[in-house]
């Protein structure tokens, strides 16, 4: 992938990998540029978002962002608070943020999952108007979807490593399960 083709993928929008009543919804901050040009969430090689999905016990074994499709059968999906590309999460403006709040309400409340997990909790502040919120199950509800704020696994968040987003991850797995019986294959 050539510099050119990313920026040539820059404000393309990535298809949505969703479905009705999933159990959880998985939401990034928006699409990178690697996303954008491959088609596939979070494909840029240092992005930890499919191993921490395998260490998690979410999946049965690491896929590939080409193999996103196959998250349906576990149950998962993957959408974005905002769905533009662009090269970096600060290059969004706070209106695309709240006007990403609010479709993102509209998605859920259409889609009823039962878990919306926003992969990145300054996203997720944004979003909703949140300011104090930390990593974990929030208060909020959206359309009957309970809300928990995980860790960006960017290979730019130094503050996570894999292992403790793992941990993270985990702990909304364990909740997911027990609220519907979910065994996730892991």
């Amino acid at each position: 992938m050539t510099p050119a083709d990313l920026e040539a993928a820059r404000d393309r929008i990535v298809p949505d990998v969703v479905a009705s009543g999933l159990s959880v919804l998985f939401c990034g901050i928006n699409p990178g540029l690697m996303t954008a040009a491959t088609g596939h969430h979070f494909a840029r090689p240092g992005n930890r978002f499919w191993p921490v999905l395998h260490l998690s016990g979410f999946t049965p074994r690491q896929l590939a962002p080409a193999e996103q499709e196959e998250l349906l059968s576990y149950g998962l999906g993957i959408t974005n608070v905002v769905a533009r590309a662009t090269a970096r999460a600060d290059e969004l403006s706070a209106q695309e943020y709240r006007d990403g709040g609010r479709l993102l309400t509209a998605k859920v409340e259409r889609l009823r999952p039962r878990w919306l997990a926003v992969v990145g909790v300054t996203a997720y502040r944004s979003a909703f108007n949140e300011p104090k919120a930390r990593i974990g199950s929030q208060e909020r509800v959206i359309g009957g979807a309970r809300v928990w704020a995980l860790p960006n696994p960017s290979g730019l968040n130094a503050h996570w490593t894999a292992a403790t987003m793992a941990e993270e991850y985990g702990r909304l797995r364990a909740a997911a399960s027990e609220d519907d019986g979910a065994g996730f294959p892991g």
